[in-house]
């Protein structure tokens, strides 16, 4: 009923935590943990008919209410509790692992619930219950619909790992062509900030050579637990601007890259941090979607001046009204066509990019949840522009360039 990481694979235990097994077995710096498996969450609900739901008008919160509602049963709880218990009961991870999630086809990045800091067993089994609800979310819905492939087996596994009190997390795609460089980024305390694009984080690039290239962004923000919980804090100010790691860190991680695009047999997305004095990798999933070059190849331009520049995202050039998005409160003004500007964008977004034809965010990275799935979309996408929603106008007609990282008015 529980699987330890170690010997967690992709068939009984997901993607996610079948990767960070075969990383494990391969001696790579992991935070030990174990898996509720497919089995446990088919018994869960082997006799909860989900079809029951399908004619309410909130049928997806419904099934979701109703999986999160499901007893579990004493005998996984005595499982949760002697493995948490072999681990020194610390505060832990508790995290999707999915059948089709971290697949070389669909990452569904950020797409299902996790939760960092969780103590105790009862709160872990309350995060599990979660974690398979969130199958059901309309954003999972989605995503799944956008995907145009059948996803007939739908289960749910959960990764239970220690968690990581990091200093500084980031993101690491390794080539998906010979001789490219690596891509890292990274930012002060826990990864979210990061995948969740709430910070523009430092970028650096490792080419094969080994030399590091730098652009060091303004962090004013970090995510940090404080006792039980997660909290968002100012950077101090002489923080903001000095660089999260140093050439040898940078260097270090490529040479992990590498390592594990080895065991993993092509190109990764990889998620890390440094912690307690060492660095550790949190997630290796396929790269889905190749981001665009940084800097931009020589001689590509944009056919006029670029009014705003910020980090390339997602390839292509498209020309439509500017549509400002500050919240879900704004999301009925979206139309197919728009191009979605906005401070940043959560999991919940994602149905927008579906209609959108593009999407500007005033914080954020190439490598984040939001860029990572409007590249698998095949929108453009531009990255950690300052203040993109007081300086674009809303219903203005721009043309973005994802390639390059540049907005244009049209009547420039």
């Amino acid at each position: 009923m529980i699987v330890p990481l170690m010997s967690a694979d992709a068939d009984t235990c997901g993607g996610k935590a079948g990767a960070l097994g075969a990383l494990l077995r391969a001696g790579l710096p992991v935070p030990d943990g174990f898996v509720v498996p497919f089995a446990a969450y088919r018994a869960a609900v082997r006799d909860l008919d989900l079809e029951r739901f399908a004619g309410e008008p909130d049928h997806v919160d419904a099934v979701r209410r109703a999986i999160e509602a499901r007893p579990v049963p004493a005998t996984l709880i005595d499982a949760l509790r002697r493995a948490l218990d072999e681990l020194g009961d610390p505060p832990v991870a508790v995290r999707s692992s999915a059948a089709h999630e971290d697949t070389g086809q669909t990452s569904a990045a950020g797409q299902h619930d996790s939760f960092l800091a969780v103590r105790g067993v009862g709160a872990v089994t309350a995060a599990i219950r979660a974690c398979w609800a969130s199958l059901f979310t309309s954003r999972a819905i989605d995503y799944r619909d956008a995907s145009g492939r059948p996803f007939d087996d739908l289960v749910m596994a959960v990764l239970v790992q220690r968690h990581l009190d990091a200093e500084v997390s980031g993101v690491m795609f390794t080539p998906t062509e010979p001789h490219d460089a690596i891509r890292i980024e990274a930012s002060w305390g826990l990864g979210p900030s990061i995948v969740g694009g709430t910070v523009t984080p430092d970028a650096y690039r490792v080419a094969e050579d080994g030399s590091v290239s730098r652009m060091v962004a303004h962090k004013r923000t970090r995510l940090d637990r404080r006792g039980g919980q997660l909290v968002t804090s100012d950077v101090p100010t002489r923080a903001r601007d000095r660089p999260t790691i140093d050439d040898a860190t940078a260097e270090l991680l490529a040479e992990l890259g590498k390592e594990i695009a080895a065991v993993r047999g092509g190109p990764q997305d990889v998620e890390w941090a440094l912690a307690d004095g060492r660095t550790w990798i949190l997630q290796a999933r396929p790269v889905t979607a190749a981001p665009p070059a940084w800097p931009p190849p020589a001689g590509r331009t944009s056919a006029a001046a670029p009014t705003l520049t910020g980090t390339p995202g997602g390839h292509g050039v498209v020309t439509g009204p500017a549509r400002i998005i500050r919240g879900p409160r704004d999301f009925t003004r979206v139309h197919p066509g728009d191009i979605i500007v906005c401070p940043f964008t959560d999991p919940a977004w994602t149905p927008l990019l579906r209609i959108a034809a593009g999407v500007i965010t005033e914080t954020g990275g190439v490598l984040s949840h939001a860029a990572i799935v409007a590249r698998e979309y095949g929108i453009p996408a531009v990255l950690g522009i300052p203040n993109a929603t007081s300086r674009l106008h809303d219903g203005s007609t721009i043309t973005m360039d994802g390639t390059t990282g540049t907005i244009t008015a049209a009547d420039a």
